[in-house]
């Protein structure tokens, strides 16, 4: 009796769940991953930035998940805070005089007379400033850019010393930082929840490590969004997984959160159809993902930039791989290893929250001006 006791309750161990048992157990999951975040935000330590007596014009570059947690910081940091638009940023700063127009990037979405805006901006005697996110990719474009600016802000370190030798007068590294009222812990429901997420453009390098982690993935419940990827060699088997096209803030916050690991790989520096990095730069320093993920409370796996160790300690609050062979370790390791997996995404959590949150990091660069 005692035998046919111990075989039906291994027989049970060992059956696929029920759909119910399933959402249980699912469900218990997400409450204590949710619950740890809530207890590692209580250990944060509060940080109210000194307003300046300055009024700043910004020129946003329309991209929400920096813009937002740089106009948020700002209306938290200085007199008066205006936010314009790259259309009209002479007239705004006619109308306005601020003392400082500090404009986000340059690229992409400013018109034709960007420049001819700036040396207007300047000839009323108000200072300017650019703050560069997107170096080293576009050095074809950013090297004529920074003559024009009074200040000129980089967040990638490799990038300093090239402005300078291309005339720019002051260039101060500043690193980029994450908006918490965007990213941040919340709970999710099942639609969101994977293995594994991968949220962004579908650049070569991130091809050719998909398509050799495509045989590991297949059995995986994995979540790729983004464009370009239908350059995947293995859409025979990464296919059911891609969803391509756009993925909105608020949509990458759910899946963030939802996710067991989320997966994070720069893109390449080289020149060519995805860069105009003519210059041949290379980069040194961490995307804004980095934080991103880390705000939301889940276990993030990236690539290595040499800069990555003066932010986050690797092995701690934040993991790291160099080949596809070491991410699919690593990756094994984790999703079996619940604990360990959960405690180095809180660890990650707090450290974001305590050093780099668009608050903090703005009160860094309003020194600077």
């Amino acid at each position: 009796m005692k035998e046919d006791r111990v075989k039906n309750v291994a027989k049970r161990r060992h059956r696929p769940l029920t759909e119910a048992e399933a959402a249980y157990r699912g469900g218990y999951a997400e409450g204590r991953r949710f619950g740890g975040c809530q207890a590692i935000m209580e250990r944060v330590q509060p940080y109210v930035p000194a307003p300046r007596d300055m009024k700043v014009l910004y020129i946003p570059q329309g991209f929400d998940a920096i813009d937002e947690g740089v106009i948020s910081a700002l209306q938290q940091s200085v007199r008066e805070c205006v936010v314009g638009s790259p259309a009209a940023m002479l007239q705004e700063a006619g109308q306005h005089r601020p003392d400082v127009v500090l404009v986000m990037n340059g690229l992409h979405v400013f018109p034709e007379n960007h420049l001819e805006q700036v040396r207007g901006i300047r000839e009323l005697g108000i200072r300017t400033a650019i703050w560069f996110v997107d170096d080293p990719y576009f050095t074809e474009d950013t090297a004529s850019i920074c003559q024009h600016y009074d200040i000129v802000f980089t967040h990638e370190e490799a990038a300093v010393s090239f402005y300078r030798d291309k005339g720019a007068q002051c260039v101060i590294y500043m690193p980029l930082a994450v908006n918490p009222g965007m990213f941040h812990p919340r709970r999710t429901e099942p639609q969101h929840q994977y293995d594994i997420c991968f949220i962004g453009t579908g650049f070569w390098n991130r091809i050719d490590l998909f398509n050799q982690l495509a045989p590991y993935l297949a059995d995986k419940k994995v979540f790729i969004a983004g464009s370009q990827w239908s350059r995947l060699a293995r859409l025979d088997v990464l296919g059911q997984f891609i969803h391509e096209g756009w993925i909105d803030p608020a949509a990458t916050v759910d899946y963030y959160n939802g996710a067991k690991i989320v997966i994070n790989v720069h893109r390449t520096c080289e020149n060519g159809e995805d860069n105009r990095n003519t210059h041949q730069l290379e980069g040194n320093s961490i995307n804004p993902r980095t934080y991103e993920i880390s705000a939301c409370g889940t276990m993030q796996i990236t690539d290595t930039r040499g800069d990555l160790p003066r932010y986050y300690r690797p092995g701690y609050d934040i993991e790291t791989f160099t080949t596809a062979a070491e991410l699919q370790r690593k990756i094994q390791h984790y999703l079996h290893h619940e604990e360990e997996r959960q405690a180095m995404a809180w660890r990650g959590l707090l450290t974001t929250l305590n050093r780099h949150t668009f608050n903090r990091r703005m009160a860094e660069l309003l020194g600077h001006l």
